[in-house]
């Protein structure tokens, strides 16, 4: 009977194994709606956005970013950060040289085709695309979790979420403002409804005159936005400190924004990306629509 026996151990040692082993896994979901599984927490991060950038620092794991791509200024640290390329072209012999054990990538603005070349080599990458603020507090509780840093992602999600529950609660009742958002200038684009941009401007009272576009973002013309007659001008777009763009609207002075001076500049990164900054953005933007309700 010894025989049996030992066979019965192994098999049910086998199936501890196997179960430790799955347990041991840490598991989310990401944005393109697939699972990720990490065999441990991932100790060597390249984020492929700036925004991915600064989620993993908000996610309390930025010491375990190896490489980021462009423009990644948030926090101070990330300047410092190795790069491998922009978000629209990065370097795959650099990420692949750093010997990631998770890649961020970002679903609608890396290139498609190099995220399926990195995944095929069997790259780990966890596909991020924030269209709402409670994305915004979803993904660093993910992030924090693939990384090991839980407790400081929890608590970086529960802040931002009480920001944009005070900012409702204080906005609920404020009278509309029609708003026109400029997130570009030569060609002049703007967002629709479904852009997180445009749940900052709900949460403050205002309303989109593009919403109903049937595109993310578009492009429009001079035209359109004379058609529209905002009762404001919201540009951000390149540079943190660009309110040239506000200065051709000057010259139609038939738009309600223009004659009562409602032209109003946004730092982009506090309102483009979908981070924690985007309560600092997202406040900016409730005083402008507030200061133009005292122009009526």
């Amino acid at each position: 009977m010894r025989g049996p026996l030992k066979l019965i151990h192994a098999l049910l040692l086998g199936s501890a194994l196997l179960s430790a082993n799955a347990h041991s896994e840490i598991c989310v979901t990401d944005d393109s709606g697939a699972q990720l599984c990490l065999p441990k927490a991932a100790q060597r991060i390249i984020a492929l956005s700036p925004g991915s950038t600064e989620l993993v620092y908000a996610a309390g794991a930025g010491e375990k970013l190896v490489a980021a791509v462009s423009f990644s200024d948030y926090p101070d640290a990330a300047k410092k950060l190795p790069r491998v390329g922009s978000y629209n072209r990065f370097d795959q012999e650099a990420i692949l040289a750093l010997k990631p054990d998770l890649l961020i990538g970002w679903l609608s603005g890396n290139p498609r085709e190099q995220l399926s070349q990195l995944q095929a080599l069997s790259m780990p990458i966890y596909y991020s695309e924030l269209r709402a603020f409670e994305d915004v507090a979803s993904s660093l509780e993910r992030i924090g979790k693939l990384a090991g840093t839980t407790d400081t992602a929890k608590a970086a999600a529960a802040d931002f979420r009480l920001g944009v529950s005070n900012l409702q609660k204080r906005y609920a009742n404020a009278a509309p403002v029609t708003v026109f958002q400029q997130i570009w200038i030569n060609p002049l684009m703007t967002v629709n409804n479904e852009h997180i941009i445009s749940e900052a401007t709900r949460i403050c009272g205002g309303v989109n005159v593009f919403g109903e576009l049937p595109n993310l973002t578009a492009r429009i013309d001079n035209e359109a936005v004379l058609a529209a007659n905002p009762e404001a001008i919201i540009a951000g777009g390149m540079g943190e400190e660009n309110h040239d763009w506000l200065k051709d609207w000057r010259r139609f002075s038939g738009l309600t924004a223009v004659r009562r001076d409602n032209l109003f500049f946004i730092p982009p990164s506090t309102i483009q990306r979908p981070t924690p900054r985007l309560l600092q953005g997202t406040t900016m933007l409730c005083e402008h629509l507030d200061t133009a309700r005292g122009r009526r």
